[in-house]
């Protein structure tokens, strides 16, 4: 199966909804701006950010594998939020698929020079990916639960060296 990034149908919104067990998975990977228990149908008005676009990464039958958000955060600068892969898909480079496909989305849409995200410190296997993907801990805007990181791309669109 191939996958592709879309823009998401409300259907997605269902399956993301089944994806987040509780109020602390809720609250971690949507902020505080989300309540919880939420309706789904409810959920793309929730998670709408300003200047921002929401993106699901999906296989070529429609399964649905993941989903995130790319928004400007200042000039050249676009951040990645919310990014979540599905629980059946875990483990298998879903995550990895996604996070390059939507940075590639966020700086062909914006033209950002650098794109920043953010990741709970406990998240050993999101971290992991992150550092793999070019993305570095930005300390001075960090605290002890979450690592602000930041990749920033050269000429190409590639992570600088």
């Amino acid at each position: 199966m191939s996958l592709v990034l879309r823009s998401p149908v409300p259907s997605d919104y269902e399956s993301i909804a089944s994806w987040i067990p509780d109020a602390a998975a809720c609250a971690r990977w949507a902020g505080l701006r989300v309540p919880f228990p939420f309706v789904a149908t409810e959920l793309a008005t929730l998670l709408a950010v300003t200047g921002g676009e929401s993106c699901c990464l999906a296989e070529d039958d429609g399964l649905l594998v993941g989903f995130g958000q790319h928004w400007v955060v200042r000039d050249g600068v676009v951040h990645l939020g919310r990014i979540i892969v599905s629980p059946a898909q875990r483990g298998r480079g879903k995550g990895r698929e996604l996070c390059e496909r939507l940075v590639a989305r966020a700086v062909q849409a914006t033209g950002a020079g650098a794109v920043t995200l953010r990741v709970y410190r406990d998240n050993e296997i999101a971290l992991g990916l992150y550092l793999r993907l070019g993305f570095r801990p930005v300390v001075t805007e960090s605290d002890e639960e979450v690592l602000l990181m930041m990749k920033v791309l050269d000429d190409s669109g590639n992570g600088a060296s």
